[in-house]
């Protein structure tokens, strides 16, 4: 009996695109299919429910965030987008869509299967992660609310625990700083960017290493930040 490949669904207008990405998919074990448009990728995610989809934001039919934010009212599974667009606004408008990562073209191979294989894990249902989360010497036990460093225990504020823990369950994703302040804070504070700067700087100092070179909380510059489990 061979073994399940998971299908991935490339959507990009660019042959050159899949000539590249479809051996390099089925390399890797997994089933690529393939859409050069964002209809064509609608009719496949409603009639084939890929496990993941690599999709890019210029399409000829429409827009591939419209298309992101049509597909999100019925499939629930991870989305990457892969997308020439640099724009820090196009970034934080498809992870608030609901994306789970952005690759910028070019890009490389490694980086992109390895952003997959993440974003599939969480899809599998490991999005909320473990009840304990660790990143080197720090342990996360999100039932108990108590973080430790080195075995001792490190006395947050209840606002810095919850942005760390929200930050922790995010899986290795980008979260925007819309997000999280929503999150955290409400929606009314979803605009307070240097507020939350100073909750991560105080994280910081808490829990990394070197806090001016941060190896736990990384920032994703103009967008957010991402929490770097074990």
């Amino acid at each position: 009996m061979s073994l399940y490949r998971p299908r991935i669904l490339v959507v990009d207008d660019e042959p050159q695109i899949h000539r590249f990405l479809t051996p390099a998919l089925e390399a890797a074990g997994y089933e690529p299919i393939r859409a050069d448009s964002a209809e064509a990728a609608l009719r496949e995610i409603a009639h084939r429910a890929p496990d993941a989809v690599i999709l890019d934001l210029g399409l000829p039919d429409f827009d591939g965030k419209e298309a992101l934010k049509k597909a999100r009212c019925f499939f629930s599974g991870p989305v990457l987008i892969l997308s020439a667009r640099d724009r820090e606004a196009e970034k934080i408008d498809a992870l608030d869509l609901g994306a789970d990562d952005y690759v910028e073209k070019p890009f490389s191979i490694g980086e992109l299967l390895a952003r997959l294989r993440v974003a599939l894990r969480r899809g599998a249902g490991h999005e909320a992660g473990p009840p304990i989360i660790r990143s080197g010497d720090l342990e996360i036990d999100l039932n108990m609310r108590a973080v430790k460093r080195a075995g001792a225990l490190v006395r947050l504020s209840p606002k810095e625990y919850e942005l760390l823990a929200r930050l922790a369950q995010g899986g290795g994703r980008v979260l925007t700083h819309k997000q999280l302040l929503t999150a955290v804070w409400g929606p009314a504070h979803e605009h307070d960017v240097a507020y939350l700067r100073v909750f991560v700087g105080q994280l910081r100092q808490k829990l990394e290493q070197d806090p001016a070179k941060p190896s736990r909380i990384v920032t994703q510059p103009g967008v957010g930040y991402r929490f770097i489990a074990d």
